[in-house]
């Protein structure tokens, strides 16, 4: 009988996959670190009592140990099982440190390739990389490329890069699918996230900056920047994880129509203020002052975000649409569905488990 395994537990989109897999009545366990046992016990219960579905194993681990750091008990459950894994643990800060990047994002991939390479039976290796492997390389992107670029713009893209080339290598022995978000917000419909970071930190700056006469535009651009909504990510992948056509592929879960990134900021500062945004602050200006602590923790920034503004690159989603025709999944218009994400965001800013530290 087939078990789904998923690390990244309990984060937002490891939870919500799990609860999509409880509900089609699936068998699941769950690797959490030590220090999210509670937070993974929570998460369980609020996943079973929701779906009434069988039991979720609980598997304290750990990605950066052999084995994953589990028990010899749990090791030998998941030996009598054939395994649809799901690696989804990583450090997805824009300001991490390398050995930390390094460490659990490199290693700990490494780490779970070896583990799968030692089970009897893996149907499918779903691993979650990001459309940002590509650095600093512009122009258009495509998912049949994975090349290294001259450049990373943060630790974050580079070892998520090193991570994805062990994976890509593991496509001649085992079934894997690779998935390459775009920057992912919450719910296009609901708004639901459980973490204001990525395109929740111009909200902030947004939110910080409303007591101003006028908020200004940053710098001037003529980029797009691609954000997804949770929901589109989570549908895809579900229906990728049991599509036999993905096996073997890597797939941009990206907007096949992304905004410009001035259309998508005046849209932001509408909706947070009710005006929209005149003059403009240089964006030399912004980056400088961003390299400032106090600046960055004032203005809820980190001082990576303004490296995606300028950023000239298109990720093409050819493998995308070929493998999703036909299922009725596709990207929501982010300006359309901006309303939601502002909304979630006004109505629990002030709460601090939300928000994400400012380094």
């Amino acid at each position: 009988m087939t078990e789904v395994v998923f690390t990244g537990f309990p984060g937002f989109i490891a939870s919500q996959l799990v609860q999509r897999k409880a509900q089609e009545g699936a068998g699941i366990s769950v690797i959490h670190l030590p220090s999210e046992q509670t937070k993974a016990e929570q998460e369980v219960a609020r996943i079973e009592a929701k779906t009434n579905c069988r039991p979720i194993r609980l598997l304290t681990g750990d990605i950066t140990q052999s084995n994953l750091g589990l028990s010899n008990e749990d090791l030998a459950y998941l030996r009598t099982k054939s395994i649809e894994f799901w690696h989804l643990a990583a450090i997805y800060d824009l300001a991490v440190p390398q050995q930390v990047a390094r460490r659990v994002n490199i290693e700990g991939t490494g780490n779970v390739n070896e583990f799968l390479l030692k089970l009897p039976s893996v149907t499918r290796y779903m691993y979650f990389s990001t459309a940002y492997v590509a650095g600093n390389r512009e122009g258009v992107l495509y998912e049949t490329e994975l090349k290294r670029p001259e450049k990373f713009k943060n630790f974050y893209e580079e070892t998520k890069y090193e991570a994805e080339v062990l994976v890509e290598e593991l496509k001649r022995r085992l079934p894997v699918t690779i998935i390459r978000p775009g920057i992912v917000r919450g719910h296009s419909k609901t708004g639901e996230t459980i973490k204001f970071d990525g395109p929740y930190f111009f909200l902030n700056m947004i939110d910080r900056m409303k007591i101003l006469p006028v908020i200004p535009y940053i710098g001037r651009s003529t980029s797009s920047i691609n954000v997804v909504p949770v929901d589109y990510v989570l549908e895809a992948s579900l229906y990728l994880s049991k599509l036999g056509q993905a096996a073997g592929e890597t797939v941009h879960l990206t907007d096949p129509r992304p905004h410009p990134v001035e259309e998508v900021y005046r849209s932001m500062v509408y909706h947070m203020t009710g005006k929209f945004p005149k003059s403009r602050l240089p964006l030399n200006l912004a980056a400088v002052s961003l390299k400032l602590p106090t600046v960055r923790r004032l203005l809820g920034v980190e001082a990576e975000t303004m490296d995606y503004l300028v950023w000239q690159a298109a990720f093409d989603t050819a493998n995308a649409e070929r493998l999703l025709q036909g299922s009725g999944i596709e990207c929501a218009d982010f300006l359309e569905t901006m309303p939601s994400m502002v909304s979630f965001y006004q109505r629990h800013k002030a709460d601090k488990n939300y928000h994400v530290p400012i380094h």
